[in-house]
């Protein structure tokens, strides 16, 4: 279940969101996808990305995948992966924006 004082989302974490729904991605690859997914209008400073999945791991809206593989330096990368309650959160923003989408062309169509 949705609550709706989690919408409407900051742009931000609708991206953050977006970029996680095909699969996980560690934190520079959300980065750089989202810089791609927004036409390069939304570029996350790292402290924004970490704050935003600091909050929605709380919420539960993403989650660190476990078995993160390591990179060249031996550390593990911090994975992240859209949980259920995450992929319902963005149906519903997307619902949200179908939903006004839908009034601005009525409202248009009338004029």
């Amino acid at each position: 279940m949705t609550n709706s004082n989690d919408l409407p989302l900051s742009e931000a974490v609708f991206f953050i969101l977006l970029s996680l729904s095909p699969g996980p991605k560690h934190g520079y690859a959300i980065m750089k996808d989202v810089q791609q997914l927004s036409n390069d209008r939304v570029r996350l400073s790292t402290g924004t990305l970490y704050g935003a999945l600091k909050r929605m791991l709380n919420q539960k809206w993403v989650e660190r995948v476990k078995d993160a593989q390591p990179v060249e330096t031996g550390r593990q990368r911090k994975e992240y992966i859209l949980t259920q309650s995450g992929m319902r959160i963005l149906g519903a923003e997307a619902a949200r924006m179908r939903s006004l989408a839908a009034m601005v062309h009525l409202r248009r169509a009338e004029n």
